[in-house]
């Protein structure tokens, strides 16, 4: 996060920066143009061009310091500040007393602004302001009088600055603020998976719920019996896979693809939940999605169903279906239970429950996709899932988002 933080920060600062050194560069130019054009007005034309040769020199070495903030020092700064004031004082030593009375351009001529920009891209209004303020009262000094002309030009660059300084502190709290939510989000997503896997921790409490039964006997024992058949068939959906389909050899010099690039067949893993209270309805043809979406999905669903046997009884009945479209596989499950009462989600996510909040919506989440989840209290429970074929870039759904062995797969 702290690099794309920084990346955002270069796309707005660096090129200001990049056209403060070309401007520096141009109106250094400039001035030194001026001064060649009007060299017979000078009265003393060895201090224009000495000042302007120690201008043009100090604008060339010093280009390499202005492609961040963090080069132009305060020290530097006004060393460059104070080079434009001591153009502007000197120019009456240098102007004839009629160039001088008709408001000629000063020595430095506008590669003043310049400086005073360098100081509100390093330190907002507030700099700028100050470095313009020195620029006008300097102005103003070797004038001897507020010249409407003269007003006009200090006024502009005092607002100009002003106003570039600002714009450039709201930048740069926009992009603060914009990466401590980025930072947050990744940490969310984070404690997110994390959850997931600390939910998976079921399979071992299942074990034990197993052996502390046996060992009680009675109706303990049944209780064991069930727990030690849903703790295998968890592991099972972590340990096992589906069965490769059979493929056509591989032209002779062509790499085959690796079992983890291989689509899925999501059919294939929702067949293992079919039972006698489970129906499994779907298309005649594979399913096919990017291996870890296909078994992010099925342990959605087998969350869902874990949700029914809990919440509807052993005995409930469920309906999977499934709906393979173009772009996108729509997933939904569907049971006969008495419905969840209004605000149970929210009660059940604050007493850390995670079943619907993350091995659920989180899976789904994950992938680009959605879950949604409709009750009506007495008419059962449907949960639908929508599970994009390809992210925004148009790769596989889910392809290298995560590592599998971290996802947490058949987790309920």
């Amino acid at each position: 996060m702290r690099r794309e933080a920084a990346a955002m920060s270069m796309s707005v600062e660096q090129p200001l920066w990049r056209a403060l050194t070309a401007y520096r560069a141009l109106t250094a130019v400039y001035a030194v143009a001026i001064a060649v054009v009007a060299r017979d007005s000078y009265e003393r034309p060895q201090v224009a061009f000495g000042y302007l040769a120690v201008l043009l020199v100090w604008t060339l070495a010093t280009l390499p310091r202005f492609t961040g903030a963090a080069r132009c020092t305060r020290p530097f700064l006004a060393v460059d500040v104070g080079l434009a004031l001591a153009g502007i004082l000197l120019t009456p030593l240098a102007d004839g007393a009629g160039r001088h009375a008709a408001d000629g351009p000063t020595l430095p001529s506008i590669w003043t602004a310049g400086a005073v920009l360098a100081c509100a891209l390093k330190g907002g209004w507030r700099w700028a302001a100050a470095a313009s303020a020195l620029v006008g009262a300097a102005n103003l000094a070797q004038r001897g009088e507020a010249s409407p002309n003269t007003l006009h030009n200090v006024l502009l660059v005092w607002v100009a600055a002003i106003a570039i300084g600002y714009v450039v502190e709201v930048a740069r709290a926009s992009e603060r603020t914009l990466a401590r939510a980025l930072e947050i989000q990744a940490a969310t997503r984070e404690r997110e998976r994390l959850a997931r896997d600390i939910h998976d921790g079921v399979l071992q409490v299942l074990a034990m719920v197993q052996r502390r039964g046996t060992a009680v006997g009675g109706e303990a024992a049944e209780l064991g019996r069930l727990a030690g058949e849903q703790e295998a068939a968890l592991r099972r959906l972590i340990t096992q896979g589906p069965v490769p389909e059979p493929r056509p050899a591989e032209p002779s010099g062509s790499a085959a693809p690796r079992d983890d690039e291989r689509p899925q067949d999501l059919m294939a893993l929702l067949g293992r939940y079919a039972d006698a209270r489970v129906t499994l309805s779907g298309p005649g043809t594979p399913v096919e999605l990017a291996p870890h979406a296909a078994r992010e999905t099925a342990a959605a669903v087998g969350a869902a169903l874990d949700n029914v046997r809990t919440h509807a009884g052993p005995g409930a009945r469920a309906w999977v279906l499934v709906e393979d479209e173009p772009d996108r596989v729509l997933v939904s499950v569907r049971d006969e239970g008495p419905g969840i009462a209004e605000g149970r989600l929210t009660e059940a996510a604050e007493e850390g429950r995670l079943g619907v909040a993350q091995s659920i919506r989180g899976r789904l989440r994950d992938l680009g996709g959605t879950a949604e989840l409709v009750s009506v209290p007495g008419q059962g429970t449907e949960v639908e899932l929508t599970v994009p074929k390809q992210d925004e870039d148009g790769r596989e759904a889910a392809m290298g988002r995560r590592d599998p062995a971290q996802a947490g797969e058949g987790t309920q």
